[in-house]
């Protein structure tokens, strides 16, 4: 984990459902419900959000978002969103709520 991974995480925690499961991943930490990625924290302090695929093209309209890109490869459902675009509480929330409405009708893990 990086200073700006831990930072962005500290920030998360407390708006997050409880008892979701935190699992090392992507050079930070991934936030867990029901086995399925809800965000996570990237070395860099982006934001990684599971994204409707059905909403993926509105999520990517919003300031300061991007394709979630694994090496050369992009990943579909997920977006990461800058640390600049996160200035608030209340940004965090809304991206939140936007993963959380999506994985909650995913199937367990």
């Amino acid at each position: 984990m990086t200073a700006a991974s831990d930072a962005l995480a500290v920030r998360l925690r407390p708006l997050l459902p409880k008892g979701l499961a935190e699992k090392a991943m992507f050079g930070g930490i991934g936030f867990m419900l029901d086995g399925n990625m809800l965000v996570a924290t990237t070395a860099n302090g982006d934001l990684l959000v599971r994204i409707d695929p059905e909403k993926m093209e509105a999520a990517l309209a919003r300031p300061g978002t991007s394709r979630m890109q694994m090496g050369s490869r992009t990943m579909s459902g997920f977006v990461a969103v800058d640390p600049d675009a996160l200035p608030d509480a209340a940004a965090l929330k809304d991206w939140i709520a936007t993963a959380r409405a999506y994985v909650r009708s995913l199937p367990p893990k």
